[in-house]
Formats: structure tokens, C-alpha cells, sequence
């Protein structure tokens, strides 16, 4: 059952980049890997793998260098570019690599994870909790809560044990709803009071 929350406010998004460097960074590390141990298994008799093999790498490779292409594709066109798939290639090039198994792992939860990890941040408010849909998932309870203002843009929520939460919007919210806002804010803090 998804819970209906009576104001949802999306905050600015943060800078991904470090997510997306070690994306990029792992998907080079596996190019690279991937095209020497290829190359190695299709220039000697005794190779490490079979030529079948060598050739799944060859194209293994081919996938991560056409989806990373993609995904510098969205860079530019300014919509939040989604490695996994990539990094889902790379963890089966692994997989099929001789004692590569962990490292297939350690792909697979990256993998996994990219996603979650850039979803817009958002903070959701009822009559009950004031909830991120962070990674993980972060709830702040009204008796927790001192004072909630949003104002300018900025999102402020001071709680009591002297922690102060602010963020900023992503959009600009009209003077009416802000004002609607802090009016409920305030009566979920009488109630709890």
C-alpha cells in the first residue's frame, strides 16, 4: 500500500558526479580488463579462455562503450544519465572471467544501487511523519520536531534535539501555498505540543 502524504516538496537536486565517475570508472577498468584478457586468449595456444569466450568479452565490451555513449548522450541533452546497464554488462564480462566472481558481485550491488542513490530528493509531510525519500529512507516524527518554515526557497526543519535540516527547493513556490504550508506545519506542532 503507498501512503498518501498531504504535501510533498521536491528539493534541488544534488551533484551526482562522484556516483558518475566511479560508474565511468569501473566501466574503463572493465574495458580494459576485458579487451587484454581478450586479446591474450585470441593471440596464444594456451589462452586463459576459449575463443568463444574471448569473443562474448569482445562484445561484452562493445555493450558498455555503446551504452556509456548513451549515457554521454543524456549528459548533454541535461537529463540524469543512468550507467547500470553498463555496469550490469561489465558484471557479466566478469562473471565469465576465471576467479572473477567477486568482483561480479561487487557489480552487481553497484548496479543495484545507482538508481536509488539518484532518485530527486523529495520530503513528504502528513499528520503523522515528515518523511525523505532518501537512501536510505529517513522519517522525522512531528514529537521530534521543533519548527518547520519554508520561505525563499529554503526548506528549514529544526529539530529538538538541536539538529537543524535545511534545503533548498527545486522550484519556486507561490507565497499562498507557502503560506499554506507553514499554516499546517504549525498545526501538526500544537497537536503534538
Amino acid at each position: 500500500m503507498v501512503k498518501e502524504y498531504d504535501y510533498i516538496i521536491v528539493l534541488k537536486k544534488p551533484d551526482f558526479k562522484i556516483i558518475d565517475w566511479m560508474s565511468q570508472f569501473m566501466l574503463l577498468l572493465s574495458i580494459g580488463s576485458f579487451a587484454y584478457v581478450a586479446y591474450m586468449s585470441l593471440s596464444q595456444e594456451n589462452a586463459l579462455l576459449s575463443t568463444s569466450t574471448a569473443w562474448l568479452l569482445v562484445f561484452i565490451c562493445s555493450l558498455i562503450i555503446g551504452w556509456w555513449t548513451f549515457c554521454k548522450g543524456q549528459v548533454k541533452r541535461g537529463i540524469t544519465p543512468y550507467y547500470r546497464f553498463a555496469v550490469m554488462f561489465a558484471a557479466w564480462g566478469w562473471y565469465v572471467i576465471p576467479n572473477g566472481k567477486l568482483v561480479t558481485l561487487i557489480y552487481i550491488i553497484a548496479c543495484f544501487l545507482e538508481k536509488p542513490v539518484k532518485v530527486a530528493p523529495e520530503a513528504a509531510f502528513d499528520g503523522e511523519e515528515i518523511a525523505f525519500n532518501s537512501f536510505p529512507r529517513k522519517t522525522i516524527l512531528w514529537k521530534d520536531v521543533t519548527n518547520v518554515v519554508l520561505k525563499d526557497g529554503l526548506l528549514t526543519i529544526d529539530l529538538k534535539n538541536n539538529t537543524l535540516i535545511q534545503k533548498q527547493v527545486n522550484d519556486p513556490v507561490e507565497k499562498q501555498i507557502e503560506d499554506e504550508f507553514n499554516h499546517f506545519c504549525k498545526e501538526q506542532l500544537t497537536k503534538t505540543v
